[in-house]
């Protein structure tokens, strides 16, 4: 079962649910948006992507500015519990299969968990 981290409304998102479903993948779709990840389940998403919360942000988001996340170090479940409560900061799609995750940009990189 691959677990998908998805926003229908980003055409990235869009374009790699496509790549799962034309190769007929079992997928649960969350949209992250309506319904977040736990702090506790992004914290896992860092170690299975391999990269620190911050490498799977959106920085270019409003919020990130307004929280004062370009200007103040913060530990790593801070800015997991930091995305948990504003989603839109977590970079999208993101893509999981067992304890592996990859962020779908470009979508085709979903094709490395096959």
């Amino acid at each position: 079962m691959y677990i998908i981290y998805h926003n229908p409304r980003c055409s990235k998102s869009r374009k790699t649910l496509a790549i799962l479903n034309e190769n007929n993948m079992d997928v649960k779709i969350i949209e992250y948006l309506k319904n977040p990840p736990s702090t506790k389940q992004l914290e896992s998403i860092s170690s299975m992507l391999k990269m620190g919360p911050l490498d799977f942000m959106r920085k270019n988001e409003p919020e990130f500015k307004e929280l004062g996340l370009d200007r103040h170090v913060k530990a790593g479940w801070e800015l997991c519990e930091i995305m948990s409560n504003n989603p839109k900061l977590i970079e999208r799609p993101i893509v999981i299969k067992g304890d592996k995750a990859i962020i779908g940009r470009p979508p085709e990189n979903v094709i490395k968990l096959f």
